[in-house]
């Protein structure tokens, strides 16, 4: 056969028929390269400790994907990116007062039991990240939700444990979380910057928007997840979140604390674990922020993000089997025909 021949082959694969530059390797080290701000801001905020604790859940998803691999005896997918990024995102969901063998089992969890044991990369139902939040929360209830002031940065301070916004918001009321901050401009604007305690990557909403314009940019996500999750949980929190009656709640402190921009930008939009028809993502945006705030509100967790979007996950195929798009040519079959 002719040289050139065989060089021009052509390969035929399923449609559709696209080319593109872009591989999962590459969306998954883009999106490990927009959570940098939040992972930087965290560390600032907390300290080295912060970065150790990320860099625990790192290893031990790059591990757990290896192990696994030599185990089954199947090719290793370890440079795709996508073990790392699950270990990133396990790290910025957990306190910076974790014992380390806390995240470090829980990641384990996460790649071998939510993402290996149902297929791999591109078959798991749920969130891995998610999953091993909520199976730390359910085994180390007491360790993770214990929470520092975020005043340890990189000089020898010693932290107090303190509650989060949301935790004082739900225990003691408006009044005396705008008595921590002083009034709701200093409040909004603590927030946004990240000067609260959480999680190491929830905290700064300024470092997680810009991760989010990254891939936004780049059209790995597009809005219609964000969007409708967070404005579906802004209304509701305006609706109902007041204690003087109906249309007195302050969405904008509800937007800016906790998980909801974290969850929304860089949680509900995984490719696996969300629909992938954008009628069927607004719809899955919709149900996340209603949950959300069905638990902030009504629940007895002050957060409630990543049940919403664990509780989505589930839904996800049923969502996409519904919000089929119409095969072009296709006829609708003729219920009467051959009575």
């Amino acid at each position: 056969m002719d040289a050139t021949l065989k060089k021009d082959n052509l390969l035929v694969s399923v449609s559709p028929h696209v080319k593109s530059e872009e591989s999962v390797s590459r969306i998954m080290w883009t999106v490990c390269l927009s959570l940098m701000p939040a992972l930087i801001s965290g560390v600032y905020y907390f300290g080295p400790r912060a970065a150790l604790v990320t860099a625990l859940c790192i290893l031990t998803a790059l591990f757990s994907e290896l192990l696994f691999k030599r185990f089954v005896n199947a090719d290793s997918t370890i440079n795709d990116g996508s073990a790392f990024l699950t270990g990133l995102l396990v790290g910025l969901n957990f306190p910076a007062t974790v014992a380390f063998y806390i995240p470090i089992v829980s990641t384990f969890f996460a790649i071998v039991i939510t993402k290996q044991l149902f297929g791999g990369l591109g078959y798991n139902v749920f969130n891995p990240a998610l999953m091993a939040r909520a199976f730390a929360l359910i085994t180390w209830p007491r360790a993770m939700t214990t929470w520092i002031e975020p005043t340890a940065k990189f000089i020898g301070v010693d932290a107090h444990t303190t509650a989060t916004p949301l935790g004082i918001l739900k225990e003691d009321g408006l009044d005396k979380l705008m008595a921590v901050f002083g009034n709701a401009s200093s409040m909004y604007t603590e927030l946004f910057f990240g000067h609260r305690a959480g999680s190491l990557g929830e905290t700064s909403i300024l470092a997680l928007l810009i991760g989010a314009a990254i891939l936004l940019y780049k059209r790995y996500i597009t809005w219609h997840i964000p969007l409708s999750f967070l404005g579906t949980a802004a209304l509701l929190a305006w609706v109902f979140g007041g204690k003087t009656g109906l249309f007195t709640g302050d969405p904008i402190l509800h937007l800016l604390s906790g998980g909801m921009v974290l969850g929304a930008f860089f949680m509900a939009t995984d490719y696996v674990t969300a629909p992938s028809l954008k009628a069927g993502q607004i719809l899955f945006g919709v149900c996340c922020g209603a949950i959300t705030m069905m638990i902030r509100l009504k629940g007895g967790f002050p957060e409630g993000v990543m049940f919403a979007i664990l509780i989505m996950n589930c839904f996800a195929p049923i969502i996409d089997r519904n919000f089929k798009t119409k095969v072009f040519g296709a006829k609708k079959a003729n219920k009467d025909k051959g009575k």
